[in-house]
């Protein structure tokens, strides 16, 4: 390093060293002034001379001491702006420079290492210029700065300080492919889309191919300039390059919509209240590789579509709720379950809000509906039999809402007279088929039993309705014993009488 010291001169030297660039001049006779004594005679001229002033002292211990003390103070003020000497960023010495000069230092030898390809590269020379290579140099200029002053003689000579030196990846790869196109095939995305005959999401698959990986140039152009390097090789030759989307990734967003197909729709409260159709969701979405990164986007346009059919398929009036019970009002069965009313929402974000929700993976969309509450009705209902009528009576809230002829007990196997329940329901059974029953009478439908070996059933042996026929049943066509077997829950109150 070379140091530059101004020359200092003392105040006044002019005066007491007088002007050198005038020349001394010598008195003659002639120029001595009139009141001179004249020379003796005989004596030889005299020769004037100008008359020296008295010396100065010269207080050159002071001026030295001056200068050593200006000195002294220009080291110790560029020991507050200057690197310690020996300091080394990114690979780059620095030491004896401003933090300024020092991150110029770094950037410009980023830019200006050079990097060979050979082999199919040809020995093309690209520059970290070409690769886009960049070092945040002013951050790591002014840590080492403040890590090692140049003050801090315990710094000098200290350890590298490392940078993080990054290719620019675009810059890069349009570089090598410009310098080394036979290097590159580009290799295949794996891919995702709708089967429309399967209605799920299917994969394409992946193709490597070929080309530079920048990453790892990128790891050999900061060992280079760590190293201290200005210039390296580097294989221009094509390698191995794998698809940035695998066939797993692929995989796994397929399977992540055919789940969100599965649940796809508009919801109220946890019920799917309108489905989607898995080929119309799939209209809906658009899967999009970005950087090698699979994305899901949706529509609200084609949403939209759907939406404007939500009121019709989500609005209703309450439904009543229906109980049959008995006398004493003891609920016997539910006849019928109520169902709120219910009016859909202001839907003019559902189409926009959905849309974000999907490309999240998400297909449950909760609507806004207004529910209005059901009512319950009671039916009290119960059956009376007319033996002498030979006829049967439904009521409801004791109205008679059926009536039939039937045939019950003849004589010998008359049908009990009195107040019954309804106990349980067959089917479909065999009568009277057991040894030494006095009948049998297989495959009877529809019964509805009422009393000991005793109840309605289905009739297909006879027609003679309105007459006493049966053992002790009550005959019924077959599709009016189903009509009260369906009508009749256990607990039901029937009343035989004559």
């Amino acid at each position: 390093m070379k140091f530059v010291t101004d020359l200092i001169s003392a105040p006044g030297a002019a005066e007491a060293h007088g002007d050198h660039s005038a020349s001394t001049a010598v008195l003659t006779p002639a120029d001595a002034p009139t009141d001179t004594v004249p020379p003796t005679t005989g004596e030889q001229p005299l020769a004037w001379a100008p008359i020296e002033p008295a010396p100065k002292k010269r207080h050159l211990g002071l001026w030295i001491g001056i200068g050593l003390g200006a000195v002294a103070l220009g080291a110790g003020a560029a020991s507050l702006v200057l690197i310690a000497p020996g300091t080394t960023v990114a690979g780059v010495p620095v030491g004896w420079m401003t933090p300024g000069a020092a991150a110029e230092a770094v950037s410009t030898q980023i830019a200006q290492t050079e990097v060979t390809l050979t082999g199919a590269g040809e020995d093309t020379v690209l520059t970290g210029a070409d690769l886009g290579a960049t070092v945040d140099a002013t951050a790591l200029a002014d840590t080492a700065f403040a890590e090692r002053p140049l003050w801090n003689l315990g710094m000098w000579m200290g350890d590298p300080v490392p940078g993080e030196i990054t290719l620019d990846a675009d810059t890069a790869s349009a570089a090598l492919r410009s310098a080394v196109p036979t290097s590159f095939d580009d290799p295949v995305d794996a891919g995702v889309v709708f089967d429309a005959a399967a209605g799920t999401y299917v994969i394409t698959p992946s193709e490597a191919g070929t080309g530079i990986d920048v990453d790892d140039l990128n790891a050999a152009f900061a060992d280079a300039v760590a190293g201290g390097s200005t210039t390296f090789d580097y294989p221009g030759g094509p390698a191995e390059a794998l698809p940035a989307v695998s066939d797993d990734d692929a995989t796994a967003t397929a399977a992540s919509l055919n789940t969100m197909l599965s649940t796809v729709g508009f919801y109220v409260g946890d019920e799917r209240t309108v489905p989607v159709a898995p080929a119309v969701a799939a209209s809906w979405l658009t899967v999009i590789d970005e950087d090698g990164q699979l994305r899901i986007e949706a529509d609200p346009a084609t949403i939209q579509a759907t939406v404007d059919t939500l009121p019709g398929l989500v609005d209703r009036a309450p439904v009543n709720a229906t109980n049959i019970v008995d006398s004493g009002g003891t609920v016997l069965r539910a006849e019928r379950e109520g169902v709120a009313g219910r009016a859909l929402g202001d839907t003019s974000d559902v189409a926009a809000e959905f849309a974000q929700q999907l490309a999240a993976g998400d297909g449950v969309y909760k609507l806004t509906v207004t529910e209005t509450a059901f009512e319950t009705v009671n039916l009290f209902r119960r059956i009376e039999i007319n033996l002498s009528q030979q006829r049967t009576y439904l009521f409801e809230n004791d109205e008679v809402v059926k009536s039939w002829a039937v045939s019950t007990g003849l004589p010998g196997t008359l049908t009990p007279a009195g107040n019954f329940r309804v106990f349980a329901h067959t089917a479909m059974q065999d009568m009277g088929c057991f040894e030494g029953a006095p009948y049998c009478t297989e495959d009877v439908p529809w019964i509805t039993w009422f009393a000991p070996n005793i109840g309605f059933h289905g009739t297909y042996w006879h027609n003679n309705f309105g007459q006493r026929m049966s053992h002790g049943c009550v005959n019924l066509p077959i599709d009016l014993a189903k009509y009260v077997y369906d009508w009749s829950p256990e607990g039901l109150e029937i009343s035989v009488y004559y």
